[in-house]
């Protein structure tokens, strides 16, 4: 039997990974890096370039790379920050979409490429055909938002088994479910998009979100985009 892979679909960066003896062990792609870059290159010509090779194009042809959709993924535009990207978002049909050229490509597209990347990633590694997947989505993402990405999952040939939240997958990562204790656990996350705390609660193994909050604009991408405006 094939292996379920876990994924961290990530707003700046995605990891796969399996579990082999009650531990996590992360794959690499052929270079060695066990993080993906969660961009999409959507050169004139040509197949789509994914992760570390279509962050290099970042600088040289912004308005057709493309960055960030977790912030996009299972929203109408309106509900987006369109400002605070070099591609153009629009609404279609009451859908984001993000124009490259002439076309347009929805979030769900670009999150598909990069589930492509990490699966052919995790077979080369593997040596074996992988199709079944765990993703991670964060504990406030409402319905729509974990619809999308389970759809974007099975557009990269995945059979999404489930979507956990990510703080759930921390904990489970670090082995706190082995605890014997009802435990109370406060998961901090810092990531690409967000910053933001979730309270778990664990009884004989089961984890259940208690609370979450935090800020939704205040990740490593707002960081970033405040230390270029302090230069200019």
């Amino acid at each position: 039997m094939s292996h379920i892979v876990g994924i961290d679909l990530g707003t700046t960066n995605s990891l796969i990974g399996i579990m082999d003896s009650g531990f996590p062990i992360l794959l690499a792609d052929s270079e060695g890096f066990r993080l993906t870059p969660s961009i999409v290159h959507f050169p004139v010509s040509g197949e789509p370039i994914v992760g570390r090779a279509a962050w290099r194009m970042r600088a040289i042809s912004p308005e057709r790379t493309v960055f960030s959709v977790k912030r996009l993924i299972g929203r109408r535009a309106g509900e987006t920050e369109k400002d605070n990207f070099p591609f153009r978002v629009v609404e279609t049909r009451g859908k984001t979409g993000i124009v490259i050229g002439e076309s347009s490509v929805t979030p769900e597209d670009v999150s598909s490429l990069v589930l492509q990347k990490l699966k052919c990633d995790a077979e080369r590694a593997l040596g074996e055909k992988i199709d079944r997947a765990v993703i991670t989505v964060p504990a406030y993402f409402n319905d729509l938002q974990r619809q999308a990405t389970k759809r974007a999952g099975e557009a990269a040939g995945l059979t999404v088994e489930r979507i956990i939240n990510e703080p759930t997958a921390a904990a489970l990562a670090y082995g706190l479910d082995r605890l014997k204790d009802r435990s109370k656990i406060a998961v901090y996350d810092l990531g690409g998009g967000t910053f933001d705390i979730s309270i778990l609660e664990l009884n004989e193994g089961v984890f259940r979100v208690l609370s979450t909050n935090g800020n939704t604009r205040l990740g490593g991408d707002d960081i970033d985009r405040d230390l270029v405006r302090l230069l200019e």
